[in-house]
Formats: structure tokens, sequence, C-alpha cells
């Protein structure tokens, strides 16, 4: 059965709250199963829980507009106080917990109005590059726990305040077809976060965000409810962001483990691949091929004597980190079982995997390579990028290929630094710590 939310008593002039109406669509459906539609029109609405059998249509035309106000939201971190929660406290716009059979579907729109709570420092040199700042109140999108048979297709997340689509200890997701369109600047509004997720296919999407486009993670308190995050494919998505295309990490609570990234377009993003060890979980068995587009550095803020908004990336077309945090005696889990190829990336900064004594990075293979080093930005190489962690952002030199405290490492492919590079990037590779390294490339 549809119900249709203007029998609830909806109007879709962009003014009027539509929360409750919404909501007792979605209530009535519940009751036996069905599609709650919303057709043409803009929908502005607070909070809305989704139930248990309800799919969630949005018709070509229509946009669900989020009110961005705090009383309107469902303050989800107050209203399981005491369980714990990764990330911002605070409400979001679409939420379900302990449900089953829900669908976010259409063509339509959901609108998050980052727009009104980023702003522009300009303390980047008129480059207008770094992270936007932050004014106010910012919800998620959507916050997505302990749903089985979870279906988001075809419907469009658009000016994200926070995390867009952040599923929590999920299992058997399809993400199919969607685009999420952020501001490419926003601090924090990632694409699609699998949090302690468990099967999870995302195919066929286009992703825009200034935060990580697809990051996988295993928070503390999802892993504590959840267990790990294991068997998510990611494929045929074309990704931006001026941080990381795929992530995996950097919160590591419990094991990550059976990823595989494949067919998809990265571009100008800052870093392509980037797997990060810091909270004692072991990543194994991640599988990375045929990816191509490139990478790039961005500008980063200049504030004297303070802190200063940077992105996390400096063009690197893949990045494994295993140290840990900065100010924390944690010590992070093994990165072990790594394989990517046929890697196709026009980079500004090297293939970096760092590791320490105390934390080796293990078994990763690196087959058919294409890199070429080129100049995109206006920003020159020359430091390695570690933040977050104890070593953070230093000057080093940068190779095609650097690698500390690895234990089996095999790199083959092609290199080539073009004119507009070659007085920066002189060398193959820099070794340190290594045993078992080949490069041939």
């Amino acid at each position: 059965m549809d119900y249709n939310i203007l029998e609830y008593g909806a109007v879709g002039d962009g003014v009027k709250k539509c929360t409750e109406a919404i909501q007792a669509a979605v209530d009535a459906c519940s009751r036996k199963g069905g599609r709650v539609v919303i057709p043409a029109g803009k929908y502005l609405s607070g909070g809305i829980r989704l139930r248990s059998n309800v799919e969630l249509h949005l018709e070509n035309g229509a946009e669900l507009i989020s009110t961005l106000e705090k009383e309107d939201m469902i303050d989800f971190a107050r209203e399981f106080e005491g369980e714990g929660i990764d990330g911002m406290d605070g409400g979001c716009f679409l939420f379900a917990r302990h449900e089953k059979n829900i669908t976010i579907s259409g063509y339509g729109k959901i609108d998050g109005r980052g727009r009104e709570v980023f702003f522009d420092g300009d303390v980047d040199n008129g480059f207008h590059e770094c992270p936007l700042f932050v004014k106010g109140f910012r919800p998620r999108t959507t916050y997505l726990e302990d749903v089985e048979n979870l279906t988001v297709r075809d419907v469009t997340f658009y000016d994200a305040a926070f995390w867009t689509l952040h599923m929590a200890g999920c299992r058997n997701v399809m993400v199919d077809g969607i685009r999420i369109l952020n501001d490419d600047r926003g601090p924090n509004n990632d694409g699609i976060d699998p949090d302690c997720c468990k099967n999870v296919v995302i195919r066929g999407c286009i992703i825009e965000a200034g935060d990580d486009a697809v990051v996988v993670k295993a928070t503390g308190p999802m892993h504590e409810k959840y267990g790990d995050c294991e068997n998510i494919v990611i494929q045929g998505c074309t990704m931006h962001s001026r941080d990381s295309a795929l992530k995996i990490g950097t919160e590591t609570w419990g094991n990550i483990r059976n990823i595989i990234l494949s067919d998809c377009v990265v571009w100008d993003c800052s870093r392509g691949v980037s797997i990060w060890s810091k909270d004692g979980g072991t990543i194994s068995d991640i599988t990375i091929h045929h990816v191509t587009g490139n990478t790039r550095r961005y500008a980063d803020g200049v504030i004297p004597g303070q802190g200063a908004p940077r992105w996390w990336g400096k063009g690197e077309p893949v990045f494994l980190s295993s140290t840990k945090r900065s100010g924390c005696d944690r010590v992070p889990g093994k990165i072990s079982g790594v394989v990517m190829d046929h890697i196709h990336l026009r980079s500004e900064s090297c293939i970096f995997l760092g590791g320490e004594d105390y934390a080796p990075i293990e078994d990763i293979r690196l087959e058919n390579m294409d890199i070429l080093w080129t100049k995109q930005s206006p920003h020159m190489p020359g430091v390695f990028d570690e933040q977050p962690s104890e070593r953070d952002v230093y000057e080093h030199e940068i190779p095609c290929v650097y690698a500390r405290s690895v234990n089996g490492l095999t790199v083959s492919g092609r290199f080539r630094v073009d004119d507009s590079l070659s007085g920066v990037i002189r060398k193959k590779q820099i070794l340190e710590d290594c045993t078992d390294a080949e490069i041939d490339a």
C-alpha cells in the first residue's frame, strides 16, 4: 500500500513544517508495511523515525528539507545516553534503530542545508581551498543503527551538514545508484560511513564531499554492541573528496576485514585509498583493483598562533598508516593482507606506507601500478602528512614509494615523473626498517 504524505496534512511549499504529517504516514505504513510517498514539492521537516517494513519513497521533483533546528531533530545521543556514540553528539534528520526491512528510494532529493552552517574564513592566502568554518548546530543527515535488510537506492543526498549516510551495526545492506552531492570544502560531511556493519554492497554511486567519500570504520561504542566490520563491496562508483576517496579507519576499535573496492574513478582527491590502524583492531584481507583518476594537494589554512584548518592528505595515491594517535599510548593493530592492482592515477605525492617498530605493516602487494607524478595544484609537495598521529605533518623528501617498518612488500608496474615535478621527486624509493621489500617499477 502507498501512504501519500499529502493525505496526512503535508504541504509542499517549503515553508510549513511537515514533520507530524510525514511521521504519521510512516507510523501508519509500519503497521502493515508498504510505501510512504513524498510527491513532487518542497517539504520542510524535522527529524523522522523510520520504522520496520517501510519504504520512504521520494518521487521525481520531491525535496525533503531539514529544518536544521536543534529542537526539531532527533537527539539520539540523549535518547540512549550511556551507550556511547562516536563523533559529534546531537541530532539527526532521518533516524532508525533496531528495525528491519527499511528502504529509502526514489529520484527525489534530501537536503541537509549544510550551506547554512559553513562559512569561508578566507585564511589560506586566497586559494579558497581549505576547510570551511562551522557555526551553530549541525545534525547528521541520517543515523541508521542495527537495521537488518537496509536498502538505499536512486535518491540524491544534497549538502549534508555532517555525516551523510551513517550506518552503524547494520546487516545486509544495499546502497545502489545514489548521489551524494556535498560541499567539497565542508568539514565532516562524509559520504557513506559503514560502521561495524556486515554484508554491505555500495555500487554505482556518485559521491562528492569535503570529507571522505566512503569510510569503513569500527568505532568503540558500535564495536561493543555489534562486533567487527566485515564483508563490504564498493563497486563502480565515482568519488571526489578533499580527503580520501576510500578510507578504512581511522576508528579501528574492532577488526575490519574482507573489503573490496573495484572499478572506481577517484577525481581531485587528497588521497585515493587510505588505510589507518589506530585503536587496536586488525585490518586484513583488503582488495583494491581497477581504480583510475587523480590525487592532488589542497591549500591549508594559516592562522598565526593558532591551529589552522587543514585537510588530511597531500596528494598520495595510496596511504597506509599504523602509528599511535597524538597523546595516546594505545598501540595500533596490525594491517596485513592488502592487495592492490591496476591502479592508474595522476598524483602529486608518494605511495606512503608508514608503520612503526611497535606496529609493523605486513604482506602488502601493489601490482600493475601505473602512477604519473605531475603537478596539478599551486602547492608543491615536500611534507609527509601523518595526522592524526604523534608524527603529525613534517618536511620530508618525496620519493615515488616511501615505506617504514613494512614486512613483506611487493610493488610492480610503471612509474613516471614529468618535468613539472622532476626536480622534486628524484628517488624511486626510500625504505626504512623494512624486510622482504621489492620495488620493481
